[in-house]
């Protein structure tokens, strides 16, 4: 039980580890543990639009792809030009005490390896999530975001997650809690009431 207590602490850090690349863009912010909840989200609604791939397997890669970060910090693309991360120290290190560590171990190399339906949509989700906050940015100002979200749509490999992207570009961001301009807006009361 003390090394699973440790590692459910140890995930706790996900919550506390910003994704670093948003002081670039100038503007957002999100924690790992954020970034981590929306891809699951995504990879389930894209397991749920392709036959055949093995949900649970999907799931499984989007949980745990980033877990490596509690350790190493999120690497953005500038500071991998100049730092190399030992994942696989990290990874071997969080895992090495856990039963189910073998699991993890499989499931963030096949992540990384990018061989089999369910690592390519978990791939796409990782990157759907990072499109959406972009979106989201730039629906609130941020000239650059439209750019970033340009290169992170070409690292898109799924029919359905290309097609995902084109809807979240056409969608404003609040629209899903602004679309309603009833009298409620106004009044402060739904249908007249």
């Amino acid at each position: 039980m003390q090394d699973i207590t440790n590692f459910l602490f140890e995930v706790g850090m996900l919550k506390k580890t910003p994704r670093t690349g948003f002081q670039f863009l100038g503007s957002g912010s999100e924690s790992v543990a954020e970034h981590i909840l929306r891809t699951v989200f995504i990879g389930y609604a894209l397991s749920k639009m392709e036959p055949g791939v093995d949900e649970y397997k999907v799931l499984k890669i989007c949980l745990v792809h980033d877990l490596p970060e509690a350790r190493t910090g999120d690497m953005n693309y500038m500071y991998k030009k100049y730092v190399t991360v030992d994942e696989l120290k990290a990874v071997d290190e969080l895992t090495e005490t856990l039963f189910f560590g073998e699991d993890i171990k499989a499931a963030i190399s096949e992540f990384n390896e990018r061989t089999t339906r369910e690592s390519l949509i978990a791939h796409d989700a990782d990157q759907l999530s990072l499109i959406l906050q972009l979106k989201e940015c730039g629906d609130l100002g941020n000239k650059y975001s439209e750019e970033w979200i340009k290169y992170a749509s070409m690292r898109l490999y799924t029919k359905n997650a290309k097609k995902l992207a084109g809807s979240i570009l056409k969608t404003d961001s609040a629209e899903w809690w602004f679309k309603d301009k009833s009298d409620w807006w106004i009044n402060g009361n739904h249908n007249g009431k």
